[in-house]
């Protein structure tokens, strides 16, 4: 019978620490439209598998008269468990207690788990829905948020590291998931900003809303700092489950390859007709990714900032792979500072994780003008180059059309220690366009013709001169930097037949203590 009461009093102890901050705040957590942290983990792992960590603990401050204040678990859920098999460690932050704010005895939840998490090599998934530091503990707040920021450092490039912001995000808070590798933002319903409105406008006299200020839309469009923008919560849990398709457990295993049934072989025929006559006419170079991929499906990241640029995970015959591709139908496919930034970020993400890289090209160049020069392009554009170059993995780049100047070279060139260059019959590649380089080559013999029409004529006589000797892959083929023109249509079988190949490359890097990576 003495047992049977102390299994009672665990039992009692469960159920407590099971309706966080109390039922009231459980339904006004609905109200809203969000689920509890206990609801989004159950939502996220395998049926069953979750085990918990520290159930029972809880804070140990008293001032302010908070230690009348005390609930088990502190405001945090914490555990492991499986995703389609694989074990991942998670935490979810629970608003229902003092606003999810972050204590002591919190940190040390989150930290345990990720230490482990690194010993073991598996995923950290963390659930961010919190007011910010727990201003009653004062330093030991702050400092449980350093702690947990180091071994966001410490895991980085290690593990995967995915965050979700299912509600707010302010203050120190931000910058956890700021360091991790993929930031997912609820529509409406989360906002990350480091100073929130009020102290804007009492600083700057800058009048914003909450949403106009640190909303999933403006950082899904503006800042790039979400790499998704999903409806709702349900949506962004789904995300996590799906990125994790194309991710290994750690930096020391290859993603998982999965049976494919779709055949290697195909052949498809609208990609021999996707480029446009017009040299200057856009299309959607999506409609070459989704072609040329497994089952016609892409995971794209950062889908709403810099458009001009496309990244996102695919399969070719199961492999997972990650694809980068300028997007001729938005600013011309050009490059410019947040797409520069978008692609190195995603390049070199892959890279920590053995994803092998994909590119196709159509780029005219990097964007001219003041604004870009004094946003730093050289510097910006230098981070892209320096990824590619800097990458061990397998790089396969297919030129599909333009390839102009210090653009080319960015986007996985031979010489960046690409592995495979293919290009398209369409493929141009050259140090810039036809109409700028007769206007340098030529510029004071067409200054000298005064005749009008004997002007443009010459002017038109030495553009196709030029179009002749670089709008096609031929003199770059010359000297080995295109391996091989194909057919665009063979594009996905050419791919996969690389891939296999490439499977057991080995690159090394001369010993250092890190690389200094233009930021």
């Amino acid at each position: 019978m003495a047992h049977e009461s102390k299994i009672n009093e665990l039992l009692e102890k469960r159920e407590q620490a099971k309706l966080c901050g109390g039922e009231e705040r459980i339904k006004s957590q609905h109200k809203k439209g969000k689920y509890t942290a206990r609801e989004r983990i159950e939502k996220l792992l395998d049926e069953g598998s979750f085990e918990e960590y520290d159930m029972f603990v809880s804070h140990r401050c008293v001032n302010f008269g908070l230690e009348k204040e005390v609930y088990l678990g502190d405001g945090v859920v914490t555990g492991r468990g499986t995703i389609d098999g694989r074990v991942v460690f998670i935490f979810s932050q629970d608003f229902t207690v003092l606003g999810g704010s972050l204590s002591e005895s919190f940190a040390k939840k989150i930290c345990k788990i990720m230490d482990q998490a690194m010993k073991v090599g598996a995923p950290v998934i963390g659930i961010n829905d919190s007011g910010g530091a727990r201003i009653q503990e004062g330093v030991n707040s702050l400092a449980g948020y350093a702690e947990i920021f180091m071994r966001n450092i410490a895991a980085s490039g290690v593990i995967p590291q995915i965050s979700a912001i299912f509600g707010p995000c302010a203050g120190g808070a931000v910058y956890s998931p700021a360091l991790t590798d993929v930031i997912i933002m609820s529509d409406k319903s989360s906002y990350m900003f480091v100073t929130g409105p009020k102290v804007t406008k009492t600083v700057t006299g800058e009048d914003i809303t909450t949403e106009d200020l640190g909303g999933a839309t403006i950082h899904a469009t503006k800042s790039g700092v979400a790499h998704f923008r999903v409806e709702n919560e349900d949506e962004g849990l789904l995300v996590i489950r799906k990125l994790l398709e194309y991710l290994p457990q750690n930096n020391l295993e290859d993603p998982i390859a999965t049976e494919c049934t779709d055949p290697i072989d195909r052949v498809e025929d609208q990609l021999n007709e996707v480029i446009p006559e017009n040299p200057n006419q856009p299309y959607n170079v999506k409609d070459v990714i989704y072609h040329i991929v497994d089952k016609h499906e892409f995971l794209e990241m950062h889908q709403h900032y810099a458009k001009n640029i496309v990244v996102g995970f695919a399969k070719f015959n199961g492999i997972p792979c990650g694809i980068v591709a300028n997007q001729p139908n938005f600013l011309a496919g050009v490059l410019d500072i947040d797409a520069s930034k978008k692609a190195a970020r995603f390049v070199r993400f892959c890279d920590a994780f053995n994803i092998p890289i994909i590119t196709l090209v159509d780029v005219p160049g990097f964007l001219p003008g003041s604004i870009q020069e004094y946003g730093g392009i050289i510097t910006n554009g230098a981070k892209l180059m320096f990824a590619y170059g800097e990458a061990t993995v397998p790089k396969i780049t297919i030129t599909l059309r333009k390839s102009y100047g210090g653009a080319h070279d960015v986007m996985g060139c031979k010489q960046l220690r690409a592995d495979v260059n293919y290009a398209w019959p369409s493929a141009e590649i050259a140090v810039m366009g036809p109409k700028g380089a007769i206007e340098i080559l030529e510029g004071r013999k067409i200054s000298e013709i005064t005749d009008v029409r004997e002007r443009v004529k010459y002017i038109a006589e030495k553009e196709n001169e030029y179009k002749e000797k670089f709008a096609n892959p031929y003199d770059a083929a010359k000297y080995g930097y295109i391996d091989d023109v194909i057919e665009p249509r063979n594009t996905r079988f050419r791919i996969i037949r690389a891939l296999q190949t490439l499977a057991t490359k080995k690159d090394h890097l001369p010993p250092k203590k890190h690389s200094n990576i233009p930021l």
